[in-house]
């Protein structure tokens, strides 16, 4: 189906939900309900009425086949790199005028357009149906449970689908998977147990409940197939870091500060630059480790200084020395250590130290 008339069937679906009205569906009369018709013919012989000829006539009411898989909040999924349980949600409505059993399969599309732009760029890992056990609407772990199926789905009611699945780690921002979610008619009649896939009458109408689909294409699907489909897409929003290591010489035993040489005994101050470009996603628990040269030696005196602000492109920019003093200095191997904290998205922070040269 195409994208126009997948967000109308989406939105026709959320506005009913959301007047709260009784909805006005086209389910219409139940299968292998019995429809009966009488027509009477009165008249007159010589001015006498004559009692009434009667004629009736019934037949059964054939079971229309359709379903509606419809995404919902019409959003991406934004995810992490290498998070688990990442959710996206569908409602999936019977619009049958009978009770069905609704197959439920995931597919993953393979490159091309994704559903809320951007380019399919890769697969999420174990997707898996879970069914809205407690109606909230709302993903919860360990109580909405796992299903293939929805099972004896009365006509004109709906249940809220997850697709619940991992992402590898190692994605890049602004990578996407597009996922869909099919829903395909099988007959109802055993409560946890699924029917036999629902095959539509072939040939002429019979005396009996004849099946017909009636259900418009979807995504994946064709019309009348008996199935529909809608899909949805994760979106990583990862941290971009870059990191730069630049020295400037502050001082030496000969010239002193002014004009001052990497000579043995010089102080050398380290700079760190770590700079995340990306737009939207902070990156948490940044932390720095730096073994020394074994030429330097630490320089207790002066210390480490964490979080200061950058003036410049890094690595040929200034560090500016208004970072708070912290990290750890460890003798064995000579190593400094400091953190970041968490890294705003176009954030650049520093961490500095000086040694002298042996």
């Amino acid at each position: 189906m195409n994208k126009t008339l997948k967000r109308i069937a989406m939105a026709t679906s959320v506005s009913v939900v959301a007047l709260g009205a009784t909805p006005a569906f086209a389910t219409g009369t139940t299968a292998g309900s019995t429809i009966n018709n009488t027509a009477s013919v009165n008249y007159q012989v010589g001015g006498v009425s004559q009692t009434a000829i009667n004629a009736s006539n019934s037949f059964t009411v054939d079971r229309k086949i359709d379903l509606v898989v419809a995404e919902v909040a019409n959003l991406t999924t934004s995810v992490a790199p290498g998070s688990t349980a990442q959710v996206t949600t569908f409602t999936v409505r019977n619009t049958s005028n009978a009770p069905l059993d609704l197959g439920l399969a995931v597919t993953q599309q393979v490159g091309g357009a994704a559903t809320h732009g951007g380019t399919d760029t890769f697969d999420v890992t174990t997707p898996a149906t879970f069914v809205d056990t407690n109606g909230n609407g709302t993903y919860d772990a360990g109580t909405d449970l796992a299903a293939t199926f929805l099972d004896e789905l009365a006509a004109d009611t709906q249940r809220t689908v997850f697709i619940v699945a991992n992402i590898p780690l190692g994605r890049i921002n602004g990578d996407i998977a597009d996922v869909t979610l099919t829903a395909q008619a099988f007959e109802a009649g055993t409560a946890a147990t699924q029917g036999a896939l629902v095959t539509q009458t072939a040939g002429a109408n019979t005396a009996g409940v004849d099946t017909v689909f009636a259900d418009i294409a979807g995504t994946t699907d064709a019309v009348s197939d008996g199935r529909h489909s809608d899909d949805d897409d994760y979106t990583v929003s990862a941290p971009v870091l870059t990191v730069a290591k630049q020295s400037r010489v502050i001082s030496d035993p000969v010239n002193g500060t002014t004009n001052p040489k990497f000579i043995p005994g010089a102080l050398v101050e380290y700079c760190i630059v770590v700079s995340n470009a990306a737009t939207g996603a902070p990156a948490n628990t940044v932390n720095i480790g730096d073994p020394l040269p074994t030429q330097t030696t630490y320089e207790t005196a002066f210390g480490i200084f964490q979080g200061g602000t950058y003036t410049g492109t890094p690595g040929t920019g200034t560090c500016n020395l208004d970072g708070t003093a912290g990290g750890t200095f460890s003798a064995t191997p000579p190593t400094v250590s400091g953190t970041l904290g968490t890294l705003a998205a176009g954030a650049t922070r520093t961490l500095y130290f000086r040694v002298r040269i042996n």
